[in-house]
């Protein structure tokens, strides 16, 4: 968050302060609803339809924030960029726009439109802290109605130094920190609910998002997550750091809770495992 003659949030947002960017201006904010069900990809679209923030738009991970999957690719590709582009503009996003994204999940999948903003070089974007529930737990309205946005002007100037690309993987456990977003008994290879194959790559070391977050669902402070992440990191500096997960989707949430910290610089690897696994070749590590 940068302090300006209008405060600009770049990394979380609370309830309360978008209640207050919305009834200040309601159009110089937008809000993307971005729930999502991994194992049920049409119900995110559904609950939206139920009810969401008011004039909030959808984005759809499977449709919108991912390309079609390939048979080298993994469960969620990126996206084309220039066609992310249009799919932001097509929500009414502009160069100005302070644009906020929430989800149901504490962030886990808002984080990965975060992350696409930024790619694309869009820095007044933020999650909203606690999401949808935490909306509904302070009284604020919902509504069912669909929002008809006026088209934004948004282009693209894609910043690809925030990619570390399937190539450069191996590389870069030994020259800095791969680390897995992953639950502890995924990242051991003891269960694999989703994927084909359990484990996780040699060299990397595992930070289960949920770690970035209270009991109560919410981001824990910023210098709370500094002092936490500095004690992981063990010395590397933030860009010698890169995130993976299952699919490049709850990745995002780990370099989001270092960027809320402070530590800039981290990477994302947006194939992560369900990629890495597809050429047989490639190590697969179990364990701690």
């Amino acid at each position: 968050m940068d302090e300006g003659e209008e405060r600009m949030f770049t990394t979380l947002i609370s309830v309360a302060e978008l209640d207050t960017l919305l009834q200040a201006d309601p159009a110089a904010t937008v809000v993307l609803d971005c729930r999502s069900y991994l194992t049920a990809p049409e119900k995110g679209e559904a609950v939206y339809r139920e009810g969401h923030l008011p004039g909030a738009g959808y984005l759809h991970l499977e449709e919108d924030l991912s390309a079609p999957i390939t048979p080298q690719s993994g469960r969620h590709p990126l996206p084309d960029l220039t066609k992310l582009a249009q799919t932001f503009r097509s929500r009414g996003v502009s160069k100005e726009t302070q644009v906020v994204v929430y989800d149901d999940c504490g962030g886990a999948m808002a984080a990965r439109a975060w992350w696409l903003f930024r790619l694309l070089g869009h820095r007044q974007v933020a999650v909203l802290d606690g999401g949808y529930p935490a909306w509904l737990a302070a009284g604020l309205a919902v509504t069912d109605r669909l929002p008809s946005p006026v088209p934004g002007t948004f282009v693209a100037e894609p910043e690809m130094s925030l990619i570390l690309p399937l190539e450069q993987v191996a590389g870069s456990v030994s020259a800095g920190l791969l680390i897995d977003a992953r639950t502890p008994e995924r990242f051991r290879g003891e269960q694999e609910p989703i994927d084909p194959i359990a484990g996780h790559i040699p060299g990397a070391v595992n930070r289960p998002l949920q770690l970035n977050l209270t009991a109560e669902g919410l981001f824990k402070s910023a210098e709370q997550l500094r002092q936490e992440w500095l004690g992981f990191l063990t010395g590397y500096q933030p860009q010698q750091v890169a995130h993976y997960c299952g699919s490049g989707v709850t990745a995002c949430h780990n370099l989001l809770a270092m960027e809320h910290a402070g530590l800039h610089g981290a990477k994302v690897y947006p194939g992560s495992w369900s990629e890495w696994i597809r050429d047989p070749l490639r190590p697969v590590a179990s364990g701690e």
